[in-house]
């Protein structure tokens, strides 16, 4: 019988399943799509309802990409100076953790599809990303506190198709959210780079 309440402790020296309060895949050379936002982009109450409501993962994710289109929360990322620094980190960071394959910066959450690199662990990805970013963010905003959820969402991606529809989902995000007309006029977007 699995004991599905079974947390193994992620040991910093092996790839593989490891869990928080989701489960989490790191795997050197799986690609993954990554959605991680600000700590109070979505109220915890929330979350915690959906999941009891939700048996169906696919269903919790669309309502967490509803809610955060809609731009709840301080949505810190708006200004630009602090969209600069997210965006410059993720590309700052390609060819030498990772290959970057796609990014937006939205105005209280960011995606991105990334495949690690050899020997490099996602949550040390993710650590000096949102580490860097947030203290950044924190220095430029005069504050100090939590700034990044601790967790972030990721799901490796599986096929080609599913590679092709995440790319088409992250670069259209700022157009289905109505933060500009087409996908190549979003400033903090791979797309506006092509």
């Amino acid at each position: 019988m699995i004991d599905f309440n079974f947390k193994p402790k992620f040991d910093r020296e092996d790839f593989g399943w490891h869990w928080r309060k989701l489960p989490h895949l790191d795997a050197a050379d799986f690609t993954q799509f990554i959605t991680f936002r600000l700590h109070d982009s979505i109220p915890q109450e929330l979350i915690e309802k959906w999941r009891r409501e939700i048996a169906e993962k696919s269903g919790f994710r669309k309502r967490i990409e509803k809610l955060l289109d809609a731009g709840h929360g301080e949505c810190w990322l708006r200004d630009e100076h602090i969209a600069k620094i997210v965006a410059d980190a993720l590309i700052f960071h390609n060819s030498k953790k990772y290959d970057l394959h796609s990014w937006v910066v939205m105005p209280n959450h960011a995606h991105v599809v990334l495949t690690p690199l050899s020997g490099v662990h996602l949550p040390d990805i993710m650590h000096s990303i949102k580490s860097y970013t947030a203290q950044a963010a924190n220095k430029h905003l005069g504050r100090s506190g939590q700034f990044w959820q601790h967790e972030s969402f990721d799901r490796y991606i599986r096929n080609w198709k599913h590679f092709t529809a995440v790319i088409r989902y992250i670069e259209n995000n700022p157009v289905k959210a109505r933060l500009c007309q087409s996908k190549e006029e979003w400033k903090w977007s791979s797309a506006y780079a092509k």
